[in-house]
C-alpha cells in the first residue's frame, strides 16, 4: 500500500514538473517572468498631438532589416495592438548578434493617422541580466484618409435627412451608426485605410451614464404622472398668472432656469416639459410657443453650475474646478443671458400670446381646478420623497463619486417597487408608455456616430485650429474657444466636442500670459453649453423634450426649431464674448 502510494506521488510530481517546466518557459509578459531565454522589451504609450492616449494602435518591430516575433499572451504574433489608455508592450526573444551596434525599428499605423516609423540603436536600450530593455513614449500625428472623409459624411448625410425631415431622426441616426461600422467590417478589414471604428470601441463610445439618467428620470416622471400632480401644476401656474399667457411663460423660463442649476437641464426638461404641454392644451395653442423659450432657458441656467449640463462636469473634473467656482464665474453671465431670452420671447412670441383670450378668467380657472385635480396624494408624497432623495444625490455625487444615472436609477426603482406593490401602476404599461425608447436609441446611435467622427479625427481637426490660430494671444484664444465650441456644438453632440477641447484648453491655460485665471475653461463652458441652443439636437435637453412632445402628438422640424434657438444662441454667446472680455481678459 505504500509503494502504491510512493509511485503515485512521484508519477503526480512528474507530471507537475512537466507542467511547470512548460510554463516557465512559455512567453508570459504579462506576468513579467524572465526565463532562460533573454529577452528584448519594448514599451511605453502611443499619444497623439494633444498628449491624449491612442488605442488600437498596430506595432511592428525589425532587428536588423529582420521582421521579429511578437510574444503576445503567451503567442507568437507578428505584430501587438496599444490597450485603451495607448500603452504598449513588446516582448521578443534576443536576436542572434543583438548588441549596441543593433538597429531597432518600431513602426505604428493605425487608420486615421500617419505611418510613423522610428529606429533606434541596442546601445540605447537598458541591460538587466542580458534581458534589454527600451522605454519609449510615441506621438503620431492625424492624417485625413478614407475613414476621415467617409464619417464625415455619414454625419452630414444624417444631418440632411434629419434637417429636411426626410427620415424619422431615431432612423436616420441608426442608419448613419450602422453604415459606418458595415464599411469598417468589410472594406476596414481589407484595407484599414477604411476602417473608421471598432465594434468594441463604438460599443464604448456610447455614454451609458446619459442613457440610465434619462430612463431613471422617465420612470420617476411617468409615475408622477399617474398622480394628476402636472395637470394639477398647470392649474396653479395659469391661476398666478391670471390668464396672462407672458407672464406664464416668464414664470416657465424662470423656474426653467433655476431648476436646471440645482438639479440639471435634461432631469427638468423631463420634469416641466408634461406640465408646459398641459398648460398649453388648457390654453389651446401649440406647447412649443412655451416649450422653445423653456428648452433655451434649460440650457442657459445648466450652465451656471457644476452639474447642471454634462460639459461642466467634464471640465470640472478635468481642470479641477469647484461646484462654487462655476457658481461665482458663471451665475452672473447666465442670469444676464435669462434676462436676454424674457426679451426675444417677447419679441417673438409676444403678439401670439396676445391673441390668447380668456372670456372670464376666474370661470375658467375654476374649470381647470374641477378638470385638474391630484388623483393619488400617497404616491404623489412616495414620489416626492423620492425625488427629494434623488435631487440630494445629484447635488452630493461628486463628494462619493456617483454617477448620476446610478442616482436616478435608485430612485426610479424603489418607486416603481412601492408603486407596483401598492398595486398603482402596472409595469408593462409604464415600459410601454412612458419611457421614451425612441429618444434613448437615438442616443444611442447619435453617440456612435460622435465616436466615429472623434476617432478619423475630425474633432482633433477643429481643436487644432483653435490651438493654431490663437498664437499665443489670450482675447483671440477666448473669442476662439467660445465661438468654435459654439458653432459645433450647436451641429455636434457637446460631450464628445468638450472631452476633444479639454487637452487643448488645459494646453492654452498654461502657455498664454494671463489665462492662469481659468477664462478659457469658462470659455469652452459658455461655449458648449450655449451652443446647444443652436439646434434641436445640440444639447440632450433639446432632444428630450422634442421627442415627449412628440409622442404627445406635436411634432416640429428641425428648422422651425433652428430659426428662434439658433439667433438666440448667436445672442447669448455675443453676451457672454463681451463679458468674458471686459472681466477676464
Amino acid at each position: 500500500m505504500k509503494r502504491c502510494c510512493f509511485r503515485i506521488t512521484w508519477i503526480t510530481l512528474f507530471l507537475w514538473s512537466l507542467l511547470l517546466c512548460s510554463a516557465y518557459s512559455a512567453c508570459e509578459p504579462q506576468m513579467g517572468l524572465i526565463d532562460n531565454v533573454h529577452r528584448v522589451f519594448i514599451s511605453g504609450y502611443i499619444i497623439d498631438f494633444h498628449n491624449e492616449p491612442v488605442r488600437d494602435v498596430v506595432i511592428r518591430i525589425w532587428v536588423d532589416g529582420k521582421r521579429q516575433k511578437i510574444c503576445v499572451l503567451g503567442k507568437s504574433a507578428e505584430e501587438v495592438v496599444s490597450e485603451p489608455d495607448g500603452a504598449y508592450l513588446a516582448e521578443m526573444e534576443l536576436p542572434e548578434g543583438f548588441g549596441p551596434s543593433s538597429i531597432v525599428k518600431v513602426e505604428i499605423s493605425k487608420a486615421s493617422f500617419r505611418m510613423t516609423s522610428l529606429k533606434f540603436s541596442g546601445s540605447g536600450f537598458a541591460v538587466l541580466e542580458n534581458n534589454f530593455f527600451l522605454q519609449q513614449n510615441i506621438s503620431i500625428r492625424r492624417s485625413m484618409g478614407p475613414a476621415f472623409w467617409i464619417s464625415t459624411a455619414i454625419l452630414l448625410g444624417v444631418y440632411i435627412l434629419i434637417s429636411f425631415d426626410l427620415l424619422h431622426r431615431t432612423i436616420a441616426a441608426m442608419l448613419g451608426a450602422a453604415l459606418a461600422l458595415t464599411i469598417s467590417s468589410t472594406l476596414g478589414t481589407l484595407n484599414p485605410q477604411y476602417h473608421i471604428i471598432s465594434f468594441e470601441t463604438a460599443m464604448q463610445k456610447i455614454d451609458v451614464n446619459v442613457i440610465f439618467l434619462l430612463m431613471g428620470m422617465m420612470i420617476i416622471v411617468g409615475i408622477l404622472k399617474k398622480t394628476g400632480f402636472f395637470q394639477w401644476v398647470a392649474y396653479k401656474c395659469f391661476q398666478i398668472a391670471r390668464g396672462k399667457v407672458m407672464i406664464l411663460s416668464l414664470m416657465l423660463m424662470s423656474f426653467t432656469a433655476l431648476s436646471s442649476a440645482l438639479l440639471d437641464n435634461v432631469t427638468t426638461m423631463l420634469l416641466l416639459t408634461p406640465v408646459t404641454i398641459e398648460i398649453a392644451r388648457s390654453l389651446r395653442i401649440s406647447p412649443f410657443v412655451l416649450l422653445i423659450p423653456a428648452i433655451l432657458a434649460a440650457n442657459v441656467g445648466g450652465t451656471a453650475t457644476l452639474i447642471g449640463d454634462p460639459p461642466n462636469i467634464m471640465i470640472g473634473s478635468y481642470a479641477g474646478l469647484s461646484f462654487m467656482a462655476f457658481l461665482q464665474n458663471l451665475a452672473i453671465i447666465c442670469a444676464i443671458n435669462t434676462l436676454a431670452l424674457f426679451v426675444m420671447s417677447k419679441f417673438y412670441y409676444g403678439k401670439l400670446y396676445a391673441n390668447v383670450k380668456v372670456e372670464d378668467v376666474h370661470v375658467f380657472v375654476q374649470k381647470l381646478r374641477d378638470k385638474y385635480q391630484l388623483t393619488d396624494r400617497a404616491l404623489l408624497c412616495q414620489g416626492f420623497g423620492v425625488l427629494v432623495l434623488v435631487v440630494f444625490l445629484f447635488v452630493t455625487h461628486g463628494y462619493g463619486q456617483m454617477k448620476v444615472s446610478v442616482a436616478a436609477l435608485a430612485g426610479a426603482s424603489i418607486l416603481l417597487a412601492l408603486a407596483v406593490l401598492t398595486k398603482k401602476v402596472k409595469l408593462v404599461d409604464l415600459i410601454d408608455n412612458e419611457i421614451e425608447w425612441p429618444t434613448l436609441l437615438f442616443f444611442l446611435f447619435l453617440f456612435i456616430i460622435m465616436g466615429c467622427v472623434e476617432e478619423t479625427g475630425l474633432l482633433a481637426l477643429i481643436a487644432d485650429l483653435v490651438l493654431n490660430l490663437s498664437k499665443g494671444n489670450l482675447t483671440a484664444a477666448i473669442c476662439l474657444v467660445l465661438w468654435v465650441s459654439a458653432i459645433v456644438s450647436a451641429f455636434v453632440d457637446n460631450i464628445p466636442f468638450t472631452a476633444t477641447m479639454l487637452p487643448v484648453a488645459a494646453y492654452l491655460s498654461e502657455a498664454i500670459p494671463g489665462a492662469e485665471n481659468n477664462v478659457l475653461w469658462w470659455a469652452l463652458a459658455l461655449g458648449a453649453c450655449f451652443g446647444g441652443n443652436g439646434t434641436m439636437l445640440g444639447a440632450s435637453a433639446n432632444v428630450v423634450t422634442i421627442g415627449i412632445a412628440e409622442r404627445e402628438g406635436y411634432p416640429i422640424s428641425f428648422f422651425e426649431f433652428m430659426k428662434v434657438g439658433f439667433v438666440y444662441m448667436l445672442i447669448s454667446v455675443g453676451i457672454a464674448n463681451l463679458w468674458l472680455l471686459l472681466f477676464y481678459a
